[in-house]
């Protein structure tokens, strides 16, 4: 397997010193991977800023506008928890071309899979406000940009970050060429991805939300990629599926409760790279999203990388084992789940 990887320096000029989503993040994950060699094993892809255009495609002009002034002015904030620092513009787009890059990489044949190594994360930026630490939709600018370029037309979207991806949800609800998938804990910020929302319009049945218990863990995905994901993604025959890749849902993360283990988040991207190779040629990009405890997110997406360079599971790190904690039962929820999709 030929593996590409996006990452740039300028991702880590977004960054405001004390907040959980901060320069520390990447710049661990880039030494960890450097010390470990597995980057030389890997093709870079180089990132360049998202054109105008493919923002738009996803982006408000006003809003896009908003954040560069704010980033021209010295920076500020977009709601609470989100920030912008004078390179933030800059390092966004970046952000999202790069997940542009890395998809058309891998739909012309370039590479056979690619990791997004970028900053800011974007599942949660909407088409008119950036939140939940998020500026642009990386993956949602992706997802349009090799679409109108032709490149594909049936995109699957599997979201695992903790929090429930809300603005690639409202990106694609009314898109039937769009398959959005996300695992979440639930009731939890930013308070949607329930069983009901499954889409509207023309795009009704092509969201699939997960919302998962505190304390649901390597069982309860096991189960549901199993019993849910896989019926699904067969059913829909994507031409690539893209990945916001989200590791705060870690049973040690420090944001949330859910109870996953690195042993558990390797099989999950082992069996995401085994789908794409089963249904669409092995193309498949992961995008990093969140994931805040400082051991766990370089080992999780060192994991990852040997997930898609299809190197064997026994060298996987999981230096923290197993949750301590008992698994809340998952039945009827995947019942329910079957039943609301058809599956």
């Amino acid at each position: 397997m030929t593996t590409g990887y996006v990452y740039d320096p300028i991702f880590l000029e977004h960054d405001l010193r004390g907040h959980p989503e901060c320069r520390d993040r990447l710049w661990r994950v880039m030494q960890f991977l450097r010390d470990q060699r597995i980057t030389e094993q890997m093709i870079p892809i180089p990132a360049s800023p998202a054109s105008r255009r493919y923002l738009e495609m996803n982006h408000a002009p006003s809003y896009i506008d908003l954040v560069a002034e704010m980033s021209a002015s010295g920076g500020g904030y977009l709601d609470p928890d989100t920030y912008v620092v004078a390179r933030t513009y800059e390092a966004a787009c970046f952000a999202a071309g790069g997940v542009h890059a890395a998809t058309a990489a891998v739909l012309r044949g370039d590479v056979d899979n690619a990791i997004c190594l970028v900053r800011p994360p974007g599942h949660h930026a909407m088409r008119n406000r950036g939140m939940g630490f998020c500026i642009f939709n990386n993956i949602a600018v992706a997802a349009h940009a090799v679409r109108a370029d032709g490149l594909a037309r049936r995109i699957l979207i599997v979201d695992f970050d903790v929090h429930h991806g809300n603005g690639t949800q409202a990106s694609f609800y009314q898109d039937p060429d769009v398959l959005f998938f996300s695992t979440h804990q639930y009731p939890y910020y930013p308070g949607t991805g329930g069983i009901r929302e499954i889409g509207e319009g023309p795009g009704r049945g092509y969201t699939i939300n997960v919302p998962l218990p505190p304390g649901a863990g390597d069982g309860a995905m096991r189960a549901i990629f199993e019993q849910i994901l896989w019926p699904a993604a067969r059913r829909f025959a994507p031409d690539i599926i893209l990945v916001s890749a989200g590791y705060d849902a870690h049973w040690s993360d420090p944001l949330a409760s859910l109870a996953l283990s690195l042993r558990g988040y390797a099989w999950i991207c082992r069996e995401l790279a085994r789908m794409a190779k089963k249904l669409c040629g092995g193309r498949v990009v992961f995008t990093l999203e969140g994931g805040y405890h400082r051991e766990v997110l370089p080992r999780a997406i060192y994991n990852t990388c040997r997930a898609l360079l299809g190197l064997p599971e026994e060298g996987d790190l999981d230096p923290l084992g197993p949750s301590p904690r008992p698994e809340p039962l998952l039945a009827a929820l995947i019942r329910a789940l079957r039943e609301a999709h058809g599956l």
